[in-house]
């Protein structure tokens, strides 16, 4: 009997009100609407968009939230980087996280902390090392980050000190990093022109 009641209480259970999924091309002009909705119009002069730009973001780890309707309300990418180097001059690789980004209408339904779970956990798998980022630290440590794990390493502009954290995916990984963070991920393919014969 139990089984049956388990049953019945999982075909009326609601759907959820969103899921992750990966990113398509199709999500563009959504992401890039979201992201000027939620970063404002100064988000584009960020040092953090400065290593991003031209860049694809690293294999798997552009990610969405969709509604249930598929429309996109949330979003974070993860990109490749250097993050400086160790103490014998090795570059260390690594990934700058950002932005994440909810829409507003869609906040405080914890939409933020699964993209981050999920992103995170899919670094992981890919065998990444560590995760950088600028932003909220008081938010950005219950998923373990911290000001510690990045404070021999600058970015490439100006930027908040105590925002730049660090996240080590594999324990030891910026160990002794120190220097500039420089992107290092495939470059955007630039549309070929079309000339007048």
């Amino acid at each position: 009997m139990a089984a049956v009641l388990d049953s019945v209480r999982a075909f009326f259970a609601a759907a959820p009100a969103f899921v992750i999924d990966h990113e398509t091309p199709a999500d563009v002009v959504a992401r890039e609407t979201l992201l000027d909705r939620a970063m404002g119009a100064d988000r584009r002069t960020k040092s953090s968009e400065k290593i991003r730009y031209g860049r694809v973001p690293a294999e798997g780890l552009a990610l969405v939230a969709r509604d249930r309707a598929g429309h996109v309300i949330g979003t974070i990418r993860l990109w490749n980087i250097e993050a400086g180097v160790t103490r014998d001059g090795h570059a260390i690789d690594a990934l700058l996280l950002g932005p994440l980004a909810v829409d507003g209408a869609h906040e405080g339904k914890g939409i933020g902390s699964a993209l981050m779970r999920a992103a995170l956990l899919e670094a992981r798998k890919r065998g990444h090392g560590a995760v950088l980022l600028v932003g909220d630290a008081s938010y950005y440590e219950r998923f373990g980050f911290s000001a510690s794990k990045a404070q021999h390493l600058v970015m490439p502009g100006p930027f908040a000190r105590d925002r730049f954290l660090g996240l080590e995916l594999k324990a030891g990984w910026l160990e002794g990093a120190a220097g500039m963070i420089v992107a290092t991920g495939r470059k955007l393919s630039q549309p070929r022109s079309i000339r007048a014969a």
